[in-house]
């Protein structure tokens, strides 16, 4: 079998005999909605450029290419209508004039095959006139597919200045569309993320967002029941290769790679991309971050002020999955549309999603990308390193492992941290993760929460921080608030450990242990 990984040319897939899952039924049925205009969130490497790339074979007419598909016996008529692609990725929009001249490559194009005569050189205008002379020449409405049209103002996040100048360079090459309704038959954009989504695309008040439709959830990705169809046979050799039965095998990628809910009411999806390289390695390996750490969402969890614990399980509404502030983006949301956290519940009495890691991959990976500004001093010192905090755990050197801790903080670059007493907590949040313990932060009881909480097989550490003042404080905290009385008939051995956090010095200054 041949995996089509990293190609995103449908024509090509077809001709060359690679495995392809077939959207066309929902490619049909969007295309014949009620829908104008219609537009998709999805995260990166996730099947938006293929879809669009199907989408413009199928209104280029090309029937041979479909052959055997479930469009084929749906599709009667087969028109080859005008198609204009416009795809804004593959370019690092660091400048006002990068996305300036990726519409004149565009418009070059297209003016020379339609025959448009360029009377401005402002592009919005150029793209008005190709519409009509496209429309002119071939009888036919116009056909617009916009790939990634998010790409200069995410790639420009943290930039005001310039991410206005692409959002306004955008909303007048977007909104030629409503003015030219007449001209076109059906218009599609995909993105990333929503930023910009409603000022971009102001005047196009008639566009459609399916990202969160039901009917939807599944044109990108791919589902349980398409693996099982398609990919078989991948399975058992992954299975054999692996020292795993094939139902060990199916229930190890669904641990790894599914997950993604993109409606309320859907199945999990897989990230096609890592379920194709694992297909083709004969390995489980996190191959989505591999293309890309998400370092811009990092950059605003560690100069912000929003608490890791906070993450997966939070509760947002849909007006927080669907629409993103342009100015100031809400990290949420952020998380949500760029793949990092998926639907995991829904309750519909309050509108309110709960909101999850998808997979083992997204969990892992993303807490590696967060471990290289928190904690970039444990892969720098041996000393310092994971495995040095997980033996003091594990074997009960509970006076090491606090000073392990002192000794970490004092080598720790705080130029990158925002609040101080959020990013102390924040970094060892990410540390505690790293042991890969039975870790949990801030741990709700009856009378208050645990800052901390470590359990291995022998031993439990209760650890409660304070901000600039005495240890002695914070473990007549632990005592009067009772944390430790869950474990009073436990017969692992408890560590109470008070510490503070000096905010002047930026140290883990002093702790206390008492057992």
């Amino acid at each position: 079998m041949l995996y089509p990984i990293g190609i995103q040319d449908f024509e090509k897939i077809r001709r060359d005999g690679f495995v392809y899952v077939d959207k066309t039924a929902l490619i049909y049925k969007l295309t014949h909605g009620s829908g104008r205009y219609c537009f998709l969130s999805r995260p990166r490497r996730f099947g938006k450029s293929l879809l669009v790339s199907t989408m413009e074979a199928y209104f280029r007419g090309r029937k041979d290419l479909f052959e055997g598909l479930a469009v084929a016996s749906l599709e009667k008529e087969w028109k080859e209508y005008p198609v204009l692609r416009l795809d804004l990725s593959g370019k690092s929009y660091d400048a006002p004039n990068v996305l300036l001249e990726v519409f004149d490559d565009c418009l070059s194009k297209w003016e020379k095959q339609y025959g448009a005569e360029k009377r401005s050189d402002v592009p919005g205008l150029r793209f008005g006139n190709v519409i009509e002379a496209a429309y002119t020449k071939t009888g036919l409405p116009v056909v617009i597919l916009i790939d990634e049209y998010d790409k200069p103002i995410v790639d420009n996040l943290g930039n005001e200045a310039l991410a206005d100048v692409f959002r306004s360079q955008l909303q007048g090459f977007y909104s030629v569309m409503k003015s030219k309704d007449g001209f076109i038959r059906f218009g599609f954009l995909t993105g990333v993320s929503k930023i910009g989504k409603l000022s971009v695309f102001s005047g196009l008040n008639n566009l459609i967002d399916i990202s969160l439709d039901t009917p939807y959830a599944d044109i990108c990705g791919i589902s349980e029941a398409e693996i099982r169809t398609y990919f078989a046979e991948s399975v058992i050799t992954l299975a054999e290769a692996n020292g795993l039965s094939e139902e060990a095998c199916y229930q190890k990628l669904a641990l790894w790679y599914d997950g993604y809910h993109f409606s309320e009411e859907s199945n999990g999806v897989y990230n096609p991309f890592s379920l194709l390289n694992t297909f083709s390695s004969l390995r489980f390996r996190e191959y989505w971050f591999q293309t890309g750490t998400p370092s811009f969402l990092v950059r605003y969890l560690s100069n912000g002020d929003y608490d890791l614990n906070d993450v997966s399980g939070v509760k947002a509404s849909s007006f927080d999955l669907s629409g993103v502030n342009a100015v100031r983006p809400n990290v949420i949301s952020l998380l949500y549309q760029t793949g990092y956290l998926t639907i995991q519940d829904y309750d519909s009495r309050i509108d309110r999603y709960t909101l999850a890691y998808p997979n083992k991959e997204v969990e892992d990976g993303f807490l590696d990308a967060l471990s290289e500004y928190f904690t970039p001093v444990v892969k720098s010192k041996s000393s310092l390193s994971v495995d040095k905090f997980i033996e003091d755990i594990r074997s009960g050197a509970v006076e090491m492992l606090m000073r392990r801790f002192t000794v970490f903080f004092a080598d720790m670059d705080y130029q990158i941290m925002g609040d101080d007493e959020l990013y102390f907590q924040n970094t060892m949040y990410v540390m505690l993760k790293l042991m890969g313990q039975q870790v949990e932060v801030e741990r709700h009881t009856s009378n208050g929460r645990i800052d901390a909480l470590i359990q291995t097989d022998k031993y439990v550490y209760i650890l409660e921080l304070k901000r600039d003042k005495n240890p002695d404080d914070a473990l007549d905290q632990i005592d009067e608030k009772g944390y430790d009385w869950s474990f009073a008939a436990d017969q692992r051995k408890v560590f109470k450990i008070g510490a503070n956090f000096s905010t002047r010095t930026h140290r883990l200054e002093n702790w206390k242990v008492s057992k």
